[in-house]
């Protein structure tokens, strides 16, 4: 693994040119007939950092003079944003690719383009310009910021533009984003992974850590509050590691200190967090600042430690069950999640046991659980895997039946209490609403007014397996 490095910064004359090229793209649309409305089919894969990049490609798109389409069909441009976490993540990818080809049989002048990490892997490349010769714009995690100058490229000289550099870890500030959401935002704080979990192709595709300046985060989240939004969500491969190659000295708590002291009425959550550098100090924070949701999301993979040291993942159970013990004794009500990994290869049905005894202790909210995918140019794909697919299904349902219960326990703990929520908009059924609170838990009540976006308080009368049923308290 190479040395860490400072974080950089790409040059403001590097984004003006960006700027200049996103003018230019105008007038090339505006001067075409047939581009006189040109429309973005914008389509995103994996997770909310994927989110977050492509809101911001796509206030790209709108400032070139773009308007988003949710039908690919009448578009002008379709840009898939890709992911690579998971071999079933980039199966799907292939095949809606593929059915594009239709798309440009009918329509010459679309532009199709495919970014992310999926794309940034050369083998991936190779296949998209072997097999799939209609993809115009192909480009990797560490430009996205010159999709201007991509686009222009395409409209001008018709020719086909691959970039995949891997030799830049620049963060790109200044550029324009154009919010999915009205009042749940997406804020990035730092971009890459250092930690190299023997299993995560995320290091490889998007490149080694880097934070943003603390200045800019909070311009960014000023901006947010300032627009009206109710929930900022903090996003970084490991939150927890904020700060690292910064000039300035600050970590994450203390950045989490000052998001909090913005003027507005709104919930900070933040994710993913890695246990090794979750420290007291963050749940300390945590359990002082009124607006930071009570909700810790801390993917565990396995409760195993030899399973944990096969992984790379740098913290033993113990240490893990003495953070959440922690936190349970500073936070009382907080809310657990994790993320665990079935069938890693070399796990026997013994050590997966002890992952099923960890999730019992603990007593999640809930999992996000997976079945292990192997990825090619990880160190995990090398090891020898003996228990099948089948084998490892078995294991996963043990695993998620057991988390069912815990489940429905706390939700039924939850009963006759009081919750402000975050109404997030119309439920299924006529009149109800879906909210969440601060503990990240589903909450559905009824209202004869429409209260999306709106924080209120909702007492619990009923309730599911995953899901609490409430009424509206009445202020």
């Amino acid at each position: 693994m190479p040395d860490k490095k400072i974080v950089g910064f790409v040059p403001e004359d590097e984004i003006l040119r960006q700027k200049e090229y996103i003018e230019l793209v105008r007038v090339i649309l505006s001067s075409r007939a047939e581009l006189s409305s040109p429309k973005a089919f914008v389509h995103t894969y994996g997770c909310q950092g994927n989110v977050s990049d492509s809101e911001r490609m796509k206030g790209v798109l709108s400032e070139m003079g773009y308007i988003f389409t949710d039908n690919s069909e009448e578009a002008d441009l379709i840009l898939f944003n890709t992911c690579a976490v998971r071999e079933h993540a980039e199966d799907r990818v292939f095949g809606n690719v593929g059915r594009l080809k239709a798309l440009k049989e009918k329509n010459k002048n679309l532009i199709i383009a495919l970014c992310g990490c999926m794309v940034q892997q050369e083998e991936v490349k190779e296949k998209i310009r072997k097999s799939y010769s209609f993809v115009d714009i192909l480009f990797g995690t560490r430009v996205f910021h010159k999709l201007p100058e991509f686009i222009y490229r395409k409209l001008s000289t018709g020719d086909k533009v691959f970039d995949i550099t891997s030799n830049s870890d620049l963060i790109a500030e200044n550029m324009p984003v154009h919010r999915d959401g009205s009042f749940k935002a997406w804020l990035p704080i730092m971009y890459g992974c250092d930690n190299f979990c023997s299993y995560c192709i995320v290091p490889y595709v998007r490149g080694r850590e880097r934070s943003r300046r603390s200045e800019d985060i909070l311009c960014e989240a000023k901006e947010i509050v300032a627009a009206g939004y109710k929930e900022i969500t903090l996003l970084g491969q490991n939150v927890n590691s904020y700060g690292k190659g910064l000039d300035e000295e600050i970590d994450f708590s203390e950045l989490l200190k000052k998001i909090n002291d913005i003027e507005g009425n709104f919930i900070i959550r933040f994710m993913t967090s890695h246990p090794k550098d979750c420290s007291k100090k963050l749940i300390d924070t945590i359990a002082s600042c009124e607006k930071v949701s009570s909700h810790l999301h801390l993917p565990v993979q396995s409760g195993n430690n030899r399973v944990l040291g096969m992984m790379n993942r740098k913290y033993t159970r113990e240490e893990y069950l003495g953070l959440i013990a922690y936190a349970k004794a500073k936070i009382p009500d907080i809310s657990l999640t994790s993320d665990i990994i079935v069938g890693f290869p070399g796990e026997t049905y013994e050590e997966f046991c002890d992952t099923v005894s960890l999730v019992k202790e603990v007593g999640y909210t809930s999992l996000f659980t997976f079945i292990y995918s192997k990825r090619n140019g990880t160190k995990a794909a090398a090891l020898p895997d003996e228990i099948s697919h089948k084998e490892k299904t078995v294991w996963f349902k043990e695993l998620t039946d057991a988390q069912e219960i815990i489940a429905e326990k706390r939700c039924r703990e939850m009963r006759g209490k009081v919750y402000r929520c975050l109404c997030e908009g119309k439920a299924r059924n006529d009149g109800e609403y879906v909210g969440r609170t601060s503990g990240n838990v589903i909450i559905e009540f009824t209202s004869d007014r429409d209260l999306t976006g709106q924080f209120c308080d909702v007492k619990v009368t009923d309730t599911l397996t995953w899901i609490v049923k409430g009424e509206l308290c009445e202020e």
